[in-house]
């Protein structure tokens, strides 16, 4: 068997919650309903707490967590994951009425050359344009799922095209879970941070908890469909959010 992966996010040093202020105006992109509150649900919880204005981009459209299921086709399993995404973000504080859907097929979010990826980054940025950010939450690069890398590539084409560049922050997700060395931070490629998140801790936990078809029974007709993990919940449990950005 091979040696397993050390990650190396321990060895990040720790900024203080007040730290997040620093980011100001803030969109987050998330793959997936429920990467948001996963990856970053901290931070965001910081942020409103601080004042700062935060918006939310949904890359996907999230109906491949059950795809076999009968009582939630596909329609009805994208309003369902879209109404918790809301929840979720209420929680945390932030308003879902400026959320942009961009519905892209989840499971095959276009990456750099494949057909619907430059629609897709000419309508985030024309979103990013008019949000004028301060800082752009984004899955880091190598994230190992393919709609968080296909994310990643958006939003660094959509970037490239604004006049005025915004902080790019990556957050990981999956790269706690399924990370070969390669997928993680090379040497000088980027320097890492993490966040105490102490006094958020509660309300990320139940923004998390709003995906409820991602935690529980809810979609109950598909035995293969998606639940996440307890291990791979326990990260998201920690007293810190791990962060990425590039030198």
């Amino acid at each position: 068997m091979p040696d397993p992966v050390v990650l190396p996010f321990a060895e990040f040093p720790l900024q203080p919650a007040g730290f997040a202020a620093t980011l100001g105006s803030t969109v987050v992109i998330a793959p997936h309903p429920d990467d948001e509150s996963l990856g970053c649900g901290g931070l965001l919880a910081l942020l409103r707490q601080a004042g700062q204005p935060v918006s939310t981009v949904l890359v996907s459209d999230g109906t491949m967590s059950h795809p076999n299921s009968r009582k939630f086709p596909p329609l009805a399993r994208q309003v369902l994951r879209e109404a918790e995404l809301r929840e979720a973000l209420q929680i945390l504080g932030v308003a879902a009425d400026a959320t942009l859907h961009l519905r892209l097929p989840d499971g095959a979010v276009p990456s750099r050359g494949a057909a619907g990826f430059e629609p897709a980054v000419a309508r985030l940025r024309a979103y990013l344009a008019a949000q004028q950010p301060q800082t752009v939450l984004v899955p880091w690069r190598r994230d190992p799922h393919p709609d968080h890398r296909a994310t990643s590539q958006l939003v660094h084409a959509a970037c490239a095209e604004l006049p005025v560049a915004p902080r790019l922050v990556e957050y990981v997700v999956w790269a706690w879970e399924r990370a070969a060395a390669a997928d993680l931070p090379q040497p000088g490629e980027v320097h890492g941070w993490r966040l105490d998140i102490t006094a958020v801790v509660g309300i990320k936990q139940q923004a998390i908890a709003a995906h409820r078809s991602q935690l529980s029974p809810v979609i109950d007709d598909d035995p293969t469909g998606f639940r996440l993990s307890e291990t791979m919940l326990a990260h998201f449990a920690q007293p810190f959010e791990v962060y990425l950005e590039a030198k």
